[in-house]
């Protein structure tokens, strides 16, 4: 068994070394990172690659002192630190915050792809290859410093856990297989009470693990975001199945169905407070050059379709077959572009003064940071003003210096205004959640 493994380290090592030659090769250089961004994104010709450009920060973590850089007029600190791989937070009504400590599940027997393995092998360089928690742990800010004084186990023995929702007395987590929900006591610190399950999610492979989670205003009905199990249907469509989607769960019978599909990996969601429509944050497809596809926020129509697997903002990506006209004529396309392969994970509107006025109703946006881009995109927290329930305006970095001299000392994810007015940003790398503030 050691053997094997460093038989594969070799094999990754040698993979990932290619691929970073290739790409420090390139003779023409990529756009700049904001031709991706706005209603119109730049949408060069496509540069299909048989083996995936990798341009793969390392996964460093910050030094005792160090800290992430906030943009002039705001102060940045840590809310907690010492967390396993944290993703995703909600806050309770009290006040508590709730954050998900998780990582893809194991592979289940008999799934396997060489060229998925060797960007898992890269994935984990970039901070991934960890053994999920399963677990979302609370905390508490009694004191209102900024600073969470209690940490503590809340939810334990989940699988893959990510998305939080709490409807009346029940508090119901998407797992990576399911939709669970406890009974939840105002205060407590602990569930032990065993799960129930309110649905089956799409499984297997898990190419996209992550499962977001939101509910409707009534509390009849949640929406949980499930990402693809490819890049491009390589696999086949018939493991798409409820995939690339928006999933809508009936609460009292658990019904599932497609709200909205052709939706390569949504994660973030969160309504619109102008509008009251849904709005989501997809990851696009890769393998086509640096500048495609962006990935991009939408809001999300019922019955709606957005394109994925056979195109892209109206371009067919003739890597898929056989091709589907009639999905192609119908898709609709994306509402903001933010990107190309900057991983736009975390979206929260901020639906009131409590960050300050110029930022009510617009959009905070996570970048989790490109893997496969030369030079590297994202690795940072944005916010996007809105205008009368639209994107108004060019994005604004918020939270930076994630990624110094090639490598990450931290990647954000989660993102969320708590009800005190900090933003609070989870970051994967450096297990701890940032809070920002103005200064």
């Amino acid at each position: 068994m050691a053997n094997y493994v460093k038989i594969a380290g070799f094999l990754g090592a040698c993979v990932t070394g290619v691929a970073h030659f290739l790409a420090d090769l390139r003779k023409t250089p990529a756009l700049a990172e904001e031709a991706g961004y706005g209603d119109v994104p730049n949408l060069p010709t496509p540069k299909p690659t048989l083996i995936p450009i990798m341009k793969v920060a390392a996964a460093v973590g910050w030094s005792p002192g160090q800290k992430p850089w906030p943009a002039a007029g705001f102060k940045v600190g840590a809310f907690t630190d010492s967390l396993a791989h944290p993703r995703w937070v909600y806050e309770l009504p009290n006040g508590d915050i709730l954050v998900a400590e998780t990582a893809a599940p194991p592979s289940p027997p008999g799934v396997f792809s060489l060229r998925w393995w060797v960007m898992g092998w890269v994935m984990a360089r970039a901070g991934a290859g960890v053994t999920s928690a399963n677990r979302i742990t609370l905390l508490r800010d009694a004191d209102g410093d900024g600073v969470a004084e209690i940490k503590t186990p809340f939810l334990e023995n989940l699988f893959s856990p990510f998305g939080m929702a709490l409807i009346g007395d029940q508090l119901y987590v998407a797992n990576a297989d399911s939709v669970v929900r406890f009974p939840y006591v105002p205060g407590a610190t602990r569930i032990t009470a065993a799960p129930v399950k309110i649905c089956d999610l799409p499984a297997g492979r898990n190419h996209h693990w992550t499962k977001s989670l939101v509910a409707n205003k009534a509390g009849t009905k949640l929406y949980v975001g499930v990402g693809s199990n490819s890049n491009v249907a390589e696999f086949g469509m018939a493991e798409e199945e409820n995939r690339a989607a928006i999933l809508e769960v009936d609460i009292a019978s658990g019904a599932v169905r497609v709200f909205a599909g052709g939706l390569r990996n949504p994660v973030g969601m969160d309504w619109n407070p102008v509008t009251g429509e849904l709005w989501t944050s997809v990851n696009e497809r890769d393998e086509i050059g640096d500048d495609l596809v962006p990935d991009y926020m939408t809001s999300v129509k019922d019955g709606a379709f957005y394109g994925w697997p056979y195109s892209y903002w109206g371009v067919v990506d003739t890597r898929v077959s056989p091709q589907r006209p009639d999905l192609v004529a119908k898709a609709i396309k994306p509402d903001y572009a933010l990107g190309c392969h900057t991983a736009s994970l975390g979206l929260t509107f901020v639906d009131d003064d409590r960050f300050g006025a110029r930022f009510r109703n617009g959009v905070f946006i996570g970048q989790h940071g490109s893997w496969n881009r030369n030079p590297p995109s994202g690795y940072r927290v944005i916010f996007i003003p809105f205008t009368e329930g639209k994107p108004g305006g060019a994005p604004e970095e918020i939270l930076g210096g994630f990624l110094i001299n090639g490598k990450a000392l931290g990647r954000p994810v989660g993102v969320l205004v708590d009800t005190r007015g900090g933003l609070l940003v989870v970051d994967d790398v450096g297990d701890c959640i940032w809070r920002v503030t103005p200064a």
